[in-house]
């Protein structure tokens, strides 16, 4: 897999999601709506092939894409 397979947007999703914040919060802080935060995480989910928030967090820590 190639580096940077996020979008900068989708990236700062799973900053805010790895800090335990919620889809409400991240979606105030990214002044965008719960739908859109939850669109984000999706289409990250489909690009890594993953199920679920915490295997995309897992697989994005282990191709370096997030830091925490």
């Amino acid at each position: 897999m190639s580096k940077n397979i996020l979008t900068k947007r989708e990236k700062e999703v799973f900053e805010l999601l790895i800090l335990n914040k919620t889809t409400n919060e991240i979606a105030s802080n990214l002044n965008i709506s719960e739908k859109t935060v939850r669109n984000h995480i999706s289409n990250a989910m489909q690009k890594l092939g993953v199920k679920g928030r915490a295997g995309a967090v897992v697989e994005l820590l282990k191709l370096g894409e997030l830091k925490f």
